[in-house]
C-alpha cells in the first residue's frame, strides 16, 4: 500500500493539472492513457460521468432522478429491494448499520427500476449501484453512471432473459478456446459449465470478487472502453492461473480452483495488474468481439426454435 500511495500521488498531480478549474473533459488518446493508469478517488465521478456520456443523460432530463422519487412506485420492487439491502457489502462500514447510506442505495435503486421497466430490479444490481454511491458520495451521479452501465455499456446483461449475459459468457469461452485451447479443452472434458465459473465475475463486474481497489481500477476502464475490459480482466485471471487449471482432474477441484483464481496474489497490487491486463492476454480486436456475439447470439436463437419445435 505505501508504494501504491506514491502512484496514486503521482497521479493526482497528473489529474488536477489536465483537469484545471473549469475545464471540460473530451474523450482523448492522453485521457484514455491516464485512465489506465488510474483516476484518484476525488476526481472519479466526474470523470466516469464525462467519458461514458452520462452527462449529457443527465444534463438532458436534470429533473428526472428526482420526479422518479416522487413516485408512484411498484410495491413488490420496493420490497425486494428492501430485502437486498442489508446484503450489500455486509462487511463495509459505510453499509454496515448506517440508515442514511441504506436509504441513498434505496432511492438509486428505485429510481432505476422505475425508469427502466425492461430490467426493473435484479440482484447484482445492489451491488453496483453500491460501489457507485461509494465512489461518487451523490445518489443522483450514481444514478446517472448507473442507467449509463446497464443502458449502455452492458445492454440485456440485466433483463429478465439476461440475453446479453449469456451470450457474452459464450464469447469469454470462445476467446478462451482462441487463446488458451488447452484450457478451453480442459474444462469441456470435466464439463464444467462456463457460466458456473463466470457468471458473477459478470453479473457483479468483478465487486465482491475482487478486491475494491482492483474493481475500482477497472471500472475506471469499463467506463471509458466498454464490455471489452470484462473480457481482458477475465483472460487474464485465466491465463495466469492456467498451470493450477490444468492440474485439476474432478469438477469440484476446478470450480473451487475457478474461485481461488480471483484471490491470486497479483489482484491486490492493483497497478500491477491492471497493466497485465493490457499485455497478459494478447491483443483481440473490438471486431472481433462483435463478430462472436453476432454467432453466439444466433446460435441461442436457433437452439430457442429447436425447443419449441420440439
Amino acid at each position: 500500500m505505501s508504494e501504491y500511495l506514491v502512484v496514486l500521488a503521482k497521479r493526482a498531480k497528473k489529474w488536477s493539472e489536465i483537469i484545471g478549474e473549469g475545464k471540460s473533459l473530451q474523450r482523448s488518446i492522453t485521457i484514455k492513457r491516464y485512465i489506465r493508469k488510474g483516476i484518484p478517488g476525488e476526481h472519479r465521478g466526474m470523470v466516469w460521468l464525462a467519458v461514458s456520456g452520462g452527462e449529457e443523460l443527465r444534463n438532458a432530463s436534470p429533473n428526472l432522478y428526482q420526479k422518479l422519487l416522487e413516485g408512484p412506485h411498484n410495491r413488490e420492487i420496493s420490497d425486494i429491494i428492501k430485502t437486498d439491502l442489508p446484503r450489500t457489502f455486509p462487511d463495509n462500514i459505510f453499509f454496515n448499520n448506517i440508515e442514511n447510506q441504506q436509504q441513498q442505495l434505496f432511492n438509486i435503486l428505485l429510481a432505476f427500476a422505475h425508469q427502466n421497466t425492461n430490467v426493473g430490479y435484479c440482484q447484482g444490481l445492489n451491488y453496483i449501484a453500491g460501489l457507485l454511491l461509494l465512489v461518487t458520495k451523490s445518489e443522483e451521479t450514481a444514478f446517472w453512471l448507473l442507467k449509463t452501465m446497464i443502458e449502455k455499456i452492458l445492454p440485456d446483461y440485466y433483463t429478465p432473459t439476461m440475453d446479453g449475459l449469456l451470450t457474452d459468457i459464450d464469447v469469454l469461452a470462445e476467446l478462451v478456446k482462441i487463446k488458451m485451447p488447452d484450457i478451453y479443452q480442459h474444462v469441456t472434458d470435466i464439463g464444467l459449465p462456463w457460466a458456473v465459473i463466470t457468471t458473477k465475475w459478470f453479473v457483479c463486474l468483478f465487486a465482491e470478487v475482487l478486491p475494491i481497489e482492483t474493481t475500482l481500477r477497472i471500472w475506471d476502464c469499463l467506463f471509458y472502453e466498454g464490455s471489452k475490459i470484462i473480457f481482458r480482466v477475465a483472460l487474464t485471471l485465466i491465463k495466469r492461473n492456467r498451470e493450477n487449471l490444468l492440474s485439476c482432474k474432478d469438477f469440484s477441484t476446478l470450480a473451487e480452483c475457478f474461485k481461488e483464481i480471483t484471490k491470486d496474489s497479483i489482484v491486490l497490487r492493483c497497478h500491477d495488474f491492471m497493466q497485465s491486463i493490457f499485455k497478459v492476454p494478447g491483443s483481440f480486436p473490438g471486431s472481433l468481439i462483435v463478430k462472436l456475439r453476432t454467432k453466439i447470439s444466433q446460435q441461442h436463437m436457433e437452439q430457442k426454435q429447436a425447443k419449441l419445435v420440439r
